[in-house]
């Protein structure tokens, strides 16, 4: 279920703060139209600079009953084993798109999530918040 914003604590709230300004630099400087790759390696250096801890491409089981599933889910961005970030650089973000962040927060635990496309001409067109 998703929940109101103003119930996650301050300490998230910081590091989300962090991941977006972290997000406008990096399109700020590399501007879109690029692969995804590229803006995670960018994004991974930008935080780790800030000194979040981040792991890439995180292996994401999927537990059915008592069977762990190994269906080759990857989190693109997991900082601070806190906040998922997928990153996308498409023409549109699509409800599908919306659907997988959401269930990769489900199947971690993660109480929040950033949709980030870097295929806008703005980034604040292209972050979108999501909280369990």
């Amino acid at each position: 279920m998703l929940r109101m914003e103003s119930d996650l604590d301050a300490e998230l709230e910081s590091l989300a703060t962090g991941i977006v300004d972290a997000a406008y630099k990096v399109h700020k400087t590399i501007g879109p139209g690029l692969l995804e790759s590229v803006y995670e390696k960018c994004m991974g250096y930008e935080l780790r600079k800030r000194g979040f801890q981040v792991l890439t491409q995180v292996n994401l089981p999927v537990m059915y009953d008592e069977l762990e599933i190994e269906a080759g889910l990857r989190i693109d961005i997991f900082v601070n084993g806190q906040i998922i970030l997928e990153l996308k650089s498409v023409e549109n973000i699509l409800p599908v798109h919306k659907a997988q962040l959401l269930s990769y927060m489900k199947l971690s635990d993660s109480k929040l999530g950033f949709l980030l496309n870097f295929n806008v001409p703005l980034m604040k067109q292209g972050i979108t918040r999501m909280v369990l």
